[in-house]
């Protein structure tokens, strides 16, 4: 069978094989040859598409390193709650979609954060009731680890009133709320599951994202949901899929499941903006309550030993200082049993990492695990009146997600979303880490550009993606952008040089002031997985 060529000429393209480079050959699935518009005339005899991208520049797509599809989909097709801001405004929203479905329908709302409301009070399970209008409604908060729930829908999820987390009076937390999720997600049909998923991936592919890496469990998603998603990755029309199954204990099912990790989504604790993540001191706005360990470290410990075992990836969502500590100690435990080289090898993983303290940082970059991160939380929710500030205090506050520290003590960093919580705009990502509010915590534009490219293959153990080369893989998107610059490689704050003697691959000025850029075409292993009209 004859290989497929395509051409794309007239672009500025990002590559350490030539920063002046201006057209790229791809053959098959790789990239057979990057250089000048006057070599690439020479090429163009046998292609099947020459691509014109006036001007587009030409990057490694986007990997989201932490993602719930088939939710994503419920949110972009469900109710939006973002915009509410009180409980009389969830209320209202919730009454006019209600009234718009027909009978017997789960209806699936999403975003609402009290955090932001004058008056934090929440819409009491009885006025839900009474706005659902009889149907089953499950609306998440914005971190998606607590919702409310009516009661058609807690008729749905026997026994949740006896689970830890369960208010009367509307609340979902913990374990209740873990049941209501896994309830809601079984009752989807397959038609619908199949829709919502493609909806999610066509969403990513419009931004560039060629690549995503699901964050799947016993308590927050469920086996069929896995199954969905591991056979639709077998499709080359969206981004591939990566699932990673966190089940403590469950190294050996995740991989007979085909899951490339049995992590991700495996709480070690929950949420700032819902009180549950586990802190080593308490909250600054509900005194003697610091949260609650979900696992220990002994359990962290024989969970990596068997992930070491099967030789499978282990990780845990950990965003707790205390957290971390529980989970770092697992490792550190596990590294005295097999040995620290093993470990390392192992590349695994912690999920959002927000509050590593010094000793912390240290300990991430001995065990070689990558921290996955979001650095949009800290454009969502710092600064001195967001939610961080409210539930840490401010002296807390400015120890959070330290992006620069973390680089320089060599830590491998990925991005991602962790969409639906986040919203799906990689380039507004890299802003967030290098726009840090706390000083010597940002990236520059490279460091976050490639913790959203090359940082996402890496944490999978794709090395040889992530990059513009001959040889490499063609996953590759083009972009309009307002400004191009090179950036001065010297400085941990982002700064820029015009002088294209640097040698440095060019990126977008993603000041504030400027239009973040948008997707001309999208390419997954070279074939086109999104083009603008």
């Amino acid at each position: 069978m004859r290989t497929m060529r395509t051409l794309l000429i007239n672009g500025i393209v990002h590559t350490p094989a030539d920063p002046g480079a201006t057209a790229v050959l791809i053959e098959g699935d790789a990239i057979g040859w990057i250089g000048h518009e006057g070599a690439a005339i020479a090429h163009a005899d046998g292609v099947d598409r020459v691509i014109d991208v006036a001007g587009g520049l030409i990057t490694p797509a986007f990997v989201d390193a932490h993602v719930h599809i088939t939710t994503t989909g419920m949110h972009l097709r469900g109710l939006d709650l973002s915009g509410a801001r009180s409980a009389a405004d969830v209320l209202r929203l919730t009454a006019a979609h209600c009234q718009e479905q027909p009978p017997g329908t789960i209806v699936l709302g999403h975003g609402w954060d009290e955090t932001t409301w004058p008056d934090p009070a929440l819409p009491q399970r009885q006025q839900l009731d009474v706005a659902a209008a009889g149907l089953a409604v499950y609306l998440t908060r914005v971190d998606v680890h607590s919702a409310l729930a009516s009661s058609e829908m807690l008729a749905l999820t026997p026994g949740v009133q006896d689970l830890p987390g369960f208010d009367a009076t509307g609340l979902l937390q913990a374990d209740a709320h873990h049941a209501a999720r896994s309830a809601v997600l079984e009752r989807i049909p397959t038609q619908q599951r199949q829709a919502l998923i493609d909806e999610a991936l066509q969403t990513w592919a419009a931004a560039g994202v060629a690549a995503v890496q699901e964050m799947a469990g016993p308590e927050i998603s469920n086996s069929t949901d896995v199954t969905e998603l591991i056979k639709r990755s077998q499709k080359a029309t969206g981004p591939e899929i990566s699932v990673y199954w966190g089940e403590l204990g469950g190294a050996a099912r995740a991989k007979a499941m085909g899951a490339v990790g049995a992590g991700g989504d495996l709480f070690a604790d929950g949420s700032l903006g819902s009180h549950t993540a586990y802190l080593s001191s308490h909250y600054a706005d509900v005194l003697d309550d610091r949260g609650a360990p979900y696992v220990v470290a002994a359990e962290v410990r024989d969970h990596v030993l068997e992930c070491v075992a099967e030789q499978i990836q282990a990780g845990f969502h950990a965003i707790g200082d205390q957290a971390l500590t529980e989970v770092l100690e697992g490792f550190s435990a596990a590294a005295e049993v097999v040995g620290l080289d093993r470990i390392r090898l192992g590349r695994h993983r912690i999920e959002h990492v927000e509050m590593p303290t010094g000793r912390h940082i240290q300990q991430i970059a001995a065990l070689g695990i990558t921290a996955s991160m979001q650095p949009l939380f800290e454009q969502m929710w710092g600064g001195p009146d967001g939610m961080y500030t409210q539930r840490l205090g401010p002296e807390r506050v400015q120890r959070m997600n330290p992006y620069g520290d973390l680089a320089a003590a060599g830590v491998a960093m990925a991005f991602g979303s962790d969409s639906p919580v986040a919203p799906i705009s990689p380039w507004a990502t890299v802003r967030a880490a290098m726009q840090h509010r706390t000083p010597g915590a940002a990236l520059t534009a490279r460091a976050a550009f490639s913790a959203h490219t090359r940082g996402g293959w890496r944490a999978i153990g794709r090395d040889d993606s992530g990059v513009l080369q001959p040889g490499a893989p063609a996953t590759l998107a083009v972009w309009e952008c307002q400004e191009l610059s090179v950036q001065r490689p010297d400085d941990r704050v982002a700064r820029w040089s015009t002088d294209p003697r640097s040698g440095t691959p060019v990126l977008p000025v993603l000041a504030d002031d400027l239009p973040l850029p948008e997707t001309m075409l999208t390419m997954r292993s070279g074939g086109i997985i999104y083009e603008r009209a």
